[in-house]
């Protein structure tokens, strides 16, 4: 494993969706964070995607356009097989 002064951030942004969902394993975990402290950049894209998890969280059916609704439940549809 890399340390985390030598993680690019390129590798950091590709371990972040396992990091917020709690499934990155310990050491690569910890790995990020301590990246997370020294870069900037990756600490403000994980903020960035924390709040756009939350804001999502927080629309209704009613807040998305029909076509896009419809686009988004197909996309899921087709994902899940059914």
């Amino acid at each position: 494993m890399t340390s985390y002064e030598d993680l690019p951030c390129a590798e950091a942004v590709t371990m972040v969706t396992e990091y917020l969902d709690g499934t990155l394993a310990t050491e690569e975990r910890a790995v990020l964070e301590r990246h997370l402290v020294i870069c900037e950049f990756c600490a403000t894209y994980v903020d960035q995607l924390r709040e756009t998890i939350r804001l999502a969280g927080t629309l209704r059916e009613e807040d998305v356009p029909v076509p896009l609704m419809d686009v988004v439940l197909e996309a899921f549809r087709e994902a899940r097989g059914t």
